[in-house]
């Protein structure tokens, strides 16, 4: 009976090891997943005053920061309209309409030649919402835009005056 007794108290107390052990692991992984879904959400809002501060401190600029959109337009009325309602919502710091452009491009299998005003919008990245704001700009261009798929390209500011920059900065707010 005593031998029985051992061996049912030495498995229980198995047992109860390999139950606080596997507890341990759940915990440890769900803490694991909670600190890597924080970290990715929290990842841009912590990138943008890490490039704050580097600015600051450094008094040198963070490359990609800001962007450059380059959106076409069929005329020089509906750029300036694109551009002020871009404007109107704070997206862009700062439009510059270029008239009278020549473009050639393959529209359903054939070379086209038209003439279309460009539309170069300097729009400030913040990294906490750099996809976002390109992609918001976007959106909102083909929402009003006449052509069926307009061109809308970003490019990424590598370099530039610092004060400028800042200028840009401040012309457009955080989310």
């Amino acid at each position: 009976m005593t031998f029985v007794a051992t061996n049912r108290m030495e498995w229980l107390l198995r047992r109860v090891k390999e139950a606080v052990f596997l507890s341990a692991c759940r915990s440890v992984l769900l803490m694991s997943c909670l600190l890597s879904v924080l970290s990715v959400s929290m990842y841009p809002g912590l990138w943008s005053i890490g490039v704050q501060l580097h600015s600051a401190l450094t008094g040198s600029y963070v490359p990609g920061h800001h962007s450059v959109l380059l959106i076409n337009s069929p005329t020089e009325e509906a750029a300036k309209d694109i551009g002020r309602a871009i404007m109107e919502r704070r997206l862009a710091a700062s439009i510059n309409i270029l008239s009278r452009t020549s473009t050639m491009y393959y529209w359903k299998g054939e070379i086209q030649d038209a003439s279309e005003v460009l539309m170069m919008s300097l729009l400030l990245q913040l990294v906490k919402t750099k996809t976002s704001r390109i992609q918001q700009v976007v959106d909102f261009v083909r929402s009003l835009h006449p052509y069926a798929n307009p061109e809308v390209l970003s490019f990424p500011v590598e370099d530039g005056s610092l004060a400028y920059m800042k200028w840009m900065d401040e012309a457009i707010p955080d989310d």
